[in-house]
Parts: C-alpha cells; sequence; structure tokens
C-alpha cells in the first residue's frame, strides 16, 4: 500500500491571509484610522462600528478599559454557572450531550455578560443572517478580542451554512476557554473557520493563560503566529498550544510589547506578502526528509525557532519538532476520519434493499427473517451478516457524530437523519437480538442493548414523530414492527415458559407471561406488528402454543379470541380485521 504524502500548509495560508487587506482593515478601525466611525461606550468596554464605503462590510472593533484590562484573571467559569446564577443563556446552544458544560475566562465572559443587553442592541442592528448581504468583521486587541470572540460564538447560532458568516480576527487576545469549548466551536466546519487570531512571539498577553501542557485552556479557530522575519498559520489547537508554550520559554518576561506594534507587524506582513519574502534565510538549510517533518521545521523556522536559537535560549528545537509532528499527524487524520453520511448513503441504501429482499425470500419459506437469521441454516442468512454489520458501523458512527454536536446543528442532523434512523432500527435490531439469542444470551433489553438504538430511539420520542408511530391498514404486510425490541420480549417470554415448566418461580413467570400477551394485544389493536410474527415457523408462534399449553383450554382473554380464530390473523394481514 502507498504511504500516503503529509503536507502542513501554514506557511502557504499565512501570505494569502495577509494579501486579503483583511488585517489591515480591522486594525485601521481598532487604531481608530477612518472617518465614519460611530463609537460606542458600555461598562468596561467600547465598541467601533465602521461601515466601510462602497462595500457591503461592517468592522465592529472592541476594546476593553485599562481597569478591566489590567485585572485580567485567570479563572475559568462554568456555562452551568452562568445558567444557574446569572441565568445567563445565551451561550447554551453550544451544549451537546458529549459536552454539556464549558468554560468561559472569567474576566472576558464577565465583561460580556455585563454589556450583554447593549450588545444584544448591537446584534439586532447589524443582522447578521443568511439573507442578509452584509459582510461582518469582528476585531478587537487584548482583552478586547476575547470579549470580540465571545460576541462571534454569540452569533453562531443565528448562521447556517451558506457564505454569510462573520469572521473573528482577534490581536494579541488571551485565550477565552477551556478545551470543551474548543471542542463545542470545532464540531461545526462553519463555526471554527469563524476565527482568526494574530499573534506575535514577543506578545506575553496570548499566553498568560499557558503555563504548561495540563493548562485547562485551549485555543480555537486559526491562529496566525508572527516572528519579526515571518509568519505561519495552525489550525490544530494542540499545536498552537504547543508554539505558545515554546515563546514562553524565550520570552519569559514582557520585554516592552506594545499594543501599537501590532500597526507595525500588519504593516510588515503586507509589504513581505507582496514580495513574496516568508521564509526564513539561514545557512542551515539542511530539512527532514520525511515531507511533513520539514514543512513543521520551515514553519518554526519562520518563527525563529531555530537550532540557533536553542543554542541561546533554554529550549530544545528536536523535542518540540518531535512533538509539533505528532499533533499534526493525529490532526490530519482525524479531519480524513471525519464522518460524513452522504459518502455512503448509496452504499447503505443497497444494503437496506438486500434486507428488504431477504425478509421477503424468508417470509416465503414461512419463516421469517428474524426466526430464518437466528438459525442461520441457509446460504442467504450467511450473506446477510455482512449487511448487518455495514449497516450497523454507518449507524454507529452517525449516531456518534450527532451526540458531539452542539444542540442545534444536533437537532437539525436528527431531523433530517430520523426517517432513515427508525426505518434501520425497526429493520435491524432484530437482527441483532437473534444474534445475542443464538449465542445463549438472555435479558437483551437490560444487558445487552447498544447504546446507538438507544439513541435512535430517544431522536423518535424527542421529535414527537407521531407520523413514524403510526401504521396504514392499507399495506400491512409491509409493516416494520413499531417496537425494534420485540422479539427480545418474545424470547424472554419463551424462557418465562421454559422456567414455569420447570416449576421455578411460578408465580413470578405467570405474571411476566400476563403482562407479555397484554403488550401483543396492544401492538395488534394498532397495528403496530408486522403479520410475520404468525408465520408458522415463527418464535412467536412456538411461543403461542407453549403459552396455550400452560394456560389451559378454559382461559379466557382478548388474545386468546384473536389467536384461536386463524381467519382472524389472515384478516390481520390484510388489514381487515376489526378489534373490539
Amino acid at each position: 500500500m502507498t504511504q500516503s504524502i503529509q503536507f502542513s500548509s501554514g506557511l502557504q495560508l499565512a501570505p494569502f491571509v495577509i494579501s486579503s487587506g483583511l488585517l489591515r482593515r480591522s486594525w485601521n478601525v481598532i487604531s481608530s484610522q477612518h472617518e465614519g466611525i460611530v463609537s460606542n461606550v458600555g461598562e468596561g468596554l467600547s465598541w467601533k462600528v465602521y461601515k466601510e464605503p462602497d462595500t457591503a462590510v461592517t468592522i465592529i472593533a472592541f476594546e476593553a478599559t485599562p481597569e478591566y484590562s489590567s485585572h485580567l484573571q485567570p479563572d475559568l467559569v462554568l456555562s452551568s454557572e452562568l445558567k444557574e446564577k446569572k441565568n445567563f443563556l445565551h451561550f447554551n446552544f453550544l451544549c451537546s450531550k458529549v459536552n454539556p458544560v464549558f468554560s468561559f475566562n472569567s474576566t472576558a465572559v464577565s465583561l460580556f455578560c455585563e454589556n450583554y443587553q447593549k450588545l444584544d442592541q448591537l446584534k439586532s442592528e447589524i443582522n447578521i443572517s443568511n439573507a442578509s448581504t452584509t459582510k461582518l468583521i469582528i476585531t478587537g486587541h487584548a482583552l478586547g478580542g476575547s470579549v470580540a470572540s465571545l460576541f462571534t460564538v454569540s452569533l453562531l447560532n443565528s448562521i447556517g451554512s451558506g457564505n454569510n458568516r462573520p469572521l473573528c480576527i482577534t490581536f494579541g487576545s488571551p485565550l477565552v476557554g477551556d478545551k470543551t469549548l474548543q471542542q463545542a466551536i470545532s464540531r461545526s466546519s462553519n463555526w471554527k473557520s469563524c476565527f482568526l487570531h494574530v499573534v506575535s512571539h514577543k506578545d506575553p498577553l496570548p499566553r498568560l493563560f499557558v503555563t504548561d501542557s495540563t493548562s485547562a485552556y485551549m485555543p480555537f479557530g486559526t491562529f496566525l503566529l508572527c516572528s519579526d522575519a515571518s509568519s505561519t498559520c495552525f489550525e490544530n489547537p494542540d499545536s498552537t498550544m504547543e508554539l505558545l508554550m515554546a515563546f514562553s520559554s524565550i520570552h519569559a518576561q514582557n520585554e516592552g510589547f506594545q499594543s501599537a506594534e501590532y500597526g507595525n507587524i500588519v504593516k510588515n506582513l503586507n509589504l513581505k506578502a507582496l514580495h513574496k519574502d516568508f521564509i526564513t534565510k539561514s545557512e542551515d538549510l539542511t530539512y527532514p526528509a520525511d515531507s511533513l517533518a520539514s514543512c513543521i521545521s520551515l514553519q518554526l523556522r519562520a518563527l525563529g525557532l531555530t537550532h540557533h536559537m536553542q543554542q541561546l535560549q533554554n529550549i530544545d528545537i528536536n523535542s518540540l519538532e518531535t512533538n509539533m509532528k505528532k499533533q499534526e499527524e493525529g490532526f490530519i487524520k482525524q479531519r480524513r476520519i471525519v464522518f460524513d453520511p452522504s459518502k455512503k448513503l448509496n452504499q447503505i441504501k443497497e444494503n437496506m434493499a438486500q434486507l428488504e429482499w431477504y425478509k421477503k425470500e424468508t417470509k416465503n419459506k414461512g419463516i421469517g427473517y428474524y426466526d430464518s437469521y437466528k438459525n442461520m441454516n441457509s446460504p442467504w442468512d450467511n450473506d446477510v451478516v455482512q449487511f448487518h454489520k455495514k449497516l450497523k458501523n454507518y449507524w454507529e458512527k452517525m449516531v456518534g457524530e450527532v451526540e458531539v454536536k452542539p444542540q442545534t446543528e444536533g437537532a437539525a442532523f436528527r431531523k433530517r437523519w430520523l426517517f432513515g434512523g427508525t426505518t434501520y432500527r425497526r429493520m435491524v435490531e432484530p437482527l441483532a437480538i437473534a444474534q445475542y439469542y443464538k449465542d445463549g444470551g438472555e435479558d437483551y433489553v437490560t444487558k445487552e442493548r447498544s447504546k446507538h438504538f438507544k439513541q435512535l430511539e430517544e431522536w423518535l420520542k424527542e421529535s414527537n414523530g407521531k407520523d413514524l408511530e403510526s401504521t396504514s391498514k392499507k399495506n400491512v404486510e409491509a409493516i416494520l414492527t413499531i417496537d425494534s425490541c420485540f422479539w427480545a420480549h418474545v424470547e424472554e417470554a419463551l424462557r418465562s415458559c421454559k422456567e414455569l415448566k420447570a416449576a421455578k418461580e411460578k408465580e413470578e413467570e405467570l405474571k411476566k407471561l400476563v403482562e407479555f400477551e397484554e403488550y401483543v394485544y396492544k401492538l395488534l389493536k394498532n397495528y403496530a406488528v408486522s403479520p410475520e410474527i404468525f408465520l408458522e415457523k415463527s418464535s412467536f408462534m412456538f411461543w403461542w402454543m407453549e403459552y396455550k399449553g400452560i394456560k389451559g383450554t378454559s382461559y379466557s382473554s382478548p388474545l386468546v379470541s384473536f389467536m384461536n380464530i386463524a381467519a382472524n390473523r389472515d384478516q390481520y394481514t390484510l388489514g381487515a380485521y376489526d378489534f373490539p
């Protein structure tokens, strides 16, 4: 097998970003270099709004007062705490079942919350939506950049998959949240592409909360990292953390870095981009043969992290390169395995069609597909094992992907795939049950049922999908039993019959059997069970004969009245039976 070549494209991305002019346009608003900028003042925060003439671009620049900036704290605040103590619910849409809570920097989120009423009004004024033609850039420096990030996060719930997404560009901003916040935002490619953070290797503020590898903070979005000589981009949050820690080792003390220097940095970056002079010159041009290692070596060189630097500073460049390579390999691998349900959709449809054919053929044999699969007596049964496996793998990945998506996106995803997931569960879970009881299992629902089947069932309950819960008398033969665990209940009823014959726990087992009888009759009355259960060789009919023998000929019940007359079952199959 040919091994794929891996690259890191940060050196190519950096000049592309810079030559777009977005950094220059954003910094010009931060530094008030335009007429027509409208300034607004809040509590410890101000923001400027500038509508560019002759374009449909609005730029909003945030700035925190010196009082807040000088008291920046490393503490994190849980989203659940914001909800409970401040009744602040505006970030709850980021929650998912996998990540129900996340954390923000306490100073940044307090500043945002204190000004939320005015900022909410600002959101209404800019009217960011897919229908709007306005392009929005949100920017800020230092703590103002942190607020800009939070303001952009608050907009994510209202954007769709269109091109009209806000772009947040920060300069020297400290990190704003923990790993769970990073994961929540990164689950959506539409969301994580909204953030670009410009960081100078000399600026102590972006690495303020990065003490070591155990730091609770985690970056999100794309980072444009700059040295005096060049710049490069990183999208991988772990690689960004490695570099922020490396910068801390080299520039341990505040070297008199001033915020105004970002203006000079942007200017110099633009000049270098125009001249395409982005690779650090050095006499030592020996790079690793590995393509990814070579890219990382060049990126570190662009940031002034060279082997010559290793001799002057307390930093191990070789170790840094090795760690960065591992981080980038993991990031590249993760992107490759991102689950895209549409890519295998045709194959999944073919597998489901094969099961439909199998269901039809086994019915013609008088046994039904559940019992045929359990017995494994024909070549068809063995063929179906592969279809079962492929469908199970697909839907396990599908459900896993949905569970980590933020609330709004996850809900939309569940709605889109609700019908397919419900059909799959009702068709395929009986196969899982058949395999389990064939192998001698018991109490499937409690001990064995797969998490993804439970979650698919929960999707249906959450959606209030009454149309999927109801069936039609017009085509009863095509019904898939509503309760996908029906055959597990049949198997347990058969086990109860066996226990009764062995005279064990007689009263308890009789109670279970009566409950099962009532359960079956309720399904039948609602036409919610497939007529396949009446096939001569089905496990259900075997249970029925066992149960009749236990209860005796004098026993009477609605199910007995229905089952004792074969014509009733035939009428049910035709959708013509009227239950009393």
